[in-house]
């Protein structure tokens, strides 16, 4: 179990998930509203049990869901960035480039 962090460790960490068939198939059925709601909705449980699953509560801030990729922005130290990268489902873990 990783420590509690403090925010000055946190950085921007984007986190996109392994292939899953269920996101395929509501990611091609966005077209209508209830079909959009739906995807998000999946996105957005799936993507909060993995980080409740894997980190501490309190200890991370997810920004967003990203609906295009089957992925999250969250605000994690590095530390908790490596246990991302071994949790079930998970493909990639950057952190954020920022551009001068």
């Amino acid at each position: 179990m990783e420590t509690k962090s403090s925010d000055q460790d946190q950085e921007l960490h984007f986190v996109f998930m392994n292939y899953d068939p269920e996101y395929e198939r509501l990611r091609a059925d966005r077209s209508t509203k209830n079909g959009a709601y739906e995807l998000d909705m999946y996105l957005s449980t799936k993507h909060d049990e993995l980080l409740a699953r894997t980190l501490q509560p309190g200890t991370y801030k997810k920004t967003l869901s990203l609906v295009i990729v089957d992925g999250f922005a969250v605000e994690i130290s590095d530390e908790q960035a490596e246990l991302l990268r071994t949790a079930k489902g998970v493909r990639l873990v950057e952190k954020n480039q920022e551009l001068a």
